[in-house]
């Protein structure tokens, strides 16, 4: 199940502080500043929700770390969730089998950056692409919700991480500026 929060401008982050759990409420103040702050207690708080509907849990969960730092349930290791958040956004998605997300902010477009992260196919769809920024970020969330799904986070080699890729949907919201991707 899909959890999106896309109107943050109104989320009140220091009034969500007392129902995080103390462990999320550590991390979110950890961020320097407050739109850090702001996405980290919403996405933990669309996790929140899920639980209670899907699932029934009421209290906070309090998250046990893999080997590259991927999340996992304390007490739920049959629930399968992942998290991300960027300016515009903060999703979770929650389901019975591996799972990965990525949401980010539509940006300016950086050949460079492309190049570095793209191999020749996916390049070729950027350049051909009618706004390359969008394009770019629909593959990168992609990349990203891979490496995140598999918990072994950002690599050297980002232009092969799609290969095999069976699984995923994206959603481009140009008005809101935002992309994000899902991957089972």
């Amino acid at each position: 199940m899909i959890y999106l929060n896309d109107d943050l401008e109104t989320f009140d982050w220091q009034a969500a502080l007392p129902l995080l759990s103390e462990q999320r409420r550590q991390q979110c103040l950890k961020f320097k500043h407050e739109l850090g702050r702001k996405t980290c207690a919403a996405a933990y708080l669309l996790l929140c929700q899920g639980l209670r509907r899907e699932y029934g849990i009421e209290e906070p969960p309090v998250f046990e770390y893999g080997e590259h730092g991927k999340p996992a349930i304390v007490g739920h290791p049959e629930i399968c969730f992942n998290m991300s958040h960027c300016r515009e956004a903060a999703l979770c998605v929650l389901s019975d089998r591996p799972v990965g997300v990525d949401v980010e902010s539509i940006r300016r477009y950086s050949e460079s950056l492309a190049r570095y992260t793209m191999n020749d196919r996916e390049m070729l769809l950027i350049l051909k692409a009618r706004r390359p920024e969008v394009e770019f970020t629909r593959l990168w969330t992609l990349k990203e919700a891979v490496v995140k799904r598999s918990g072994e986070g950002i690599r050297n080699d980002m232009k092969h991480v799609l290969d095999g890729l069976k699984e995923a949907k994206t959603e481009i919201n140009e008005k809101k500026s935002y992309v994000f991707s899902i991957v089972y």
